[in-house]
């Protein structure tokens, strides 16, 4: 046989044409949003003031199992897709592992990272509806940064909330957003009536990606012929991130390979629903039974340490209540936590899914996480984003026990993005002086202790 390349790249022939909506083969659904308006579910028109019409489709479709990728959205994937799948082979042998690591690479774009895949749809559907601009948040700055360039190629305006404390650490994002045309605005702001709210009762905060929600909410709402948009957590993202699996299983199915374990970083679940997607689809369906892991921040630890339970989406409390796993809206994680995945919730559909024993999680404190990635870039020589390196730091830790077992798994991990506007916290671990804050259990407690309540669902 002959040996797996380094790299494998689909062709554009090759490139999956249709998205996959994994709730289709979910024999139990997550449960339904809820209207804080009415308390009661909400149905898909309730959406259309905030989202695009499509998009709100495409947010309650749970029996649609694939969606057709729009011409004009596959042309826009043709310049940067599809994306490699990359054989580690100097990891595996410096871990001296029998275990074989591949991992998919979606930071090859000037976004750096994977979320494109859905800032091209979701723009694209608000150019088709004849909107008249967009607004969103953004934490770290990747998604900011897709969107900008994704409401550049279609023509339309774009403002950003950027998370106070990742606006102050990473200037250069914002300079790309806006050399793209996008107008920036660090959150809490003065711009809107909840971010002066907050800023009132908190005027030192760092803000969180849950107030920057809320203030752009607020701004599409109250300008004429605006919608919001959002880079992770929502059924329609993981929709459009499905993108990332279905190439990687067809790549994978071409060297005759298939993961034992999937490894995936947990934010607010777009990556790891979008390359799990397919995967789950074979274990939901009897076809085989891969184990998936999340690896999520121990600073912002939903899935560990979180709660199953309705929850706003936002810190203003002005979104619908979604279930899923959440450390209670009014969370703010530490300010020296490094990255994305700060968001206080998960996806419905992976919380649904972990919930039901489907996938598992583990929290990782992020010195660690800089070492895996540190360890990673000098072997593999991609400069890896924080986010991606609790990904690397998951598939390590696993290979490192099937050296211990002398099982030779094959492990698939994401790797989200690169981390070339991350050399502050770079440079803060190469110096010694990263730290790791874990919150208290009586920090989780009282912001979970502001969770909603809802007559006959949550009392």
């Amino acid at each position: 046989m002959s040996k797996i390349p380094h790299r494998l790249y689909l062709t554009e022939e090759q490139m999956p044409t249709q998205w996959y909506n994994l709730r289709a083969d979910m024999k139990d659904q997550p449960d339904p949003i809820i209207n804080p308006g009415t308390m009661k579910p909400a149905q898909v028109e309730d959406l259309y003031p905030v989202f695009c019409e499509k998009l709100a489709q495409q947010e309650m479709d749970a029996e649609t199992r694939y969606f057709d990728i729009p011409e004009e959205v596959l042309e826009m994937y043709k310049i940067y897709r599809p994306s490699p799948l990359i054989r580690a082979y100097n990891l595996e042998k410096a871990l001296d592992t029998p275990a074989k690591i591949y991992f998919k690479f979606e930071g090859n774009n000037t976004s750096g990272s994977h979320k494109l895949n859905s800032a091209i749809a979701q723009a694209y559907y608000a150019k088709e509806q004849g909107l008249a601009g967009l607004t969103t948040e953004t934490g770290a700055g990747q998604w900011g940064t897709a969107l900008s360039e994704a409401c550049a190629y279609f023509g339309l305006p774009l403002t950003v909330f950027m998370v106070k404390v990742s606006y102050e650490q990473k200037p250069f994002r914002k300079a790309v957003m806006e050399t793209f045309g996008s107008s920036v605005i660090a959150s809490p702001s003065e711009t809107t009536n909840i971010g002066r709210e907050i800023l009132k009762n908190d005027p030192t905060t760092g803000g969180s990606l849950g107030c920057a929600i809320s203030e752009a909410v607020e701004k599409a709402v109250t300008s004429p012929n605006y919608r919001y948009v959002l880079g992770s957590v929502l059924n329609q993202v993981l929709l459009h991130q499905s993108i990332i699996g279905l190439e990687t299983k067809a790549a994978m199915e071409i060297l005759g390979e298939y993961p034992d374990i999937i490894v995936g970083c947990a934010g607010g679940g777009s990556n790891l629903g979008g390359l799990i997607a397919p995967f789950m689809q074979d274990k939901l369906t009897g076809k085989a039974n891969p184990r998936i892991v999340a690896v999520e921040p121990a600073s912002c630890p939903s899935f560990t340490r979180g709660t199953y339970a309705y929850d706003f989406c936002d810190t203003g409390r002005i979104t619908p209540m979604a279930k899923m796993y959440t450390l209670g809206s009014d969370f703010k994680p530490s300010a020296n936590h490094a990255g994305g995945l700060r968001y206080h919730g998960m996806s419905p559909i992976l919380s649904k899914l972990y919930h039901d024993g489907y996938m598992e999680a583990v929290a990782v404190e992020q010195t660690k996480v800089f070492e895996a990635a540190v360890q990673f870039a000098k072997l593999e020589t991609i400069l890896p984003a924080p986010e991606s390196s609790h990904a690397i730091r998951g598939a390590i830790d696993e290979a490192l026990k099937c050296k211990e077992s002398g099982e030779a798994k094959t492990i698939l991990f994401g790797l989200t993005g690169t981390g070339y506007f991350d050399m502050t916290a770079y440079t803060s671990y190469n110096e010694g002086t990263m730290n790791d804050y874990i919150p208290t259990d009586a920090d989780l407690e009282r912001s979970l202790a502001t969770l909603p309540k809802i007559p006959g669902i949550q009392e």
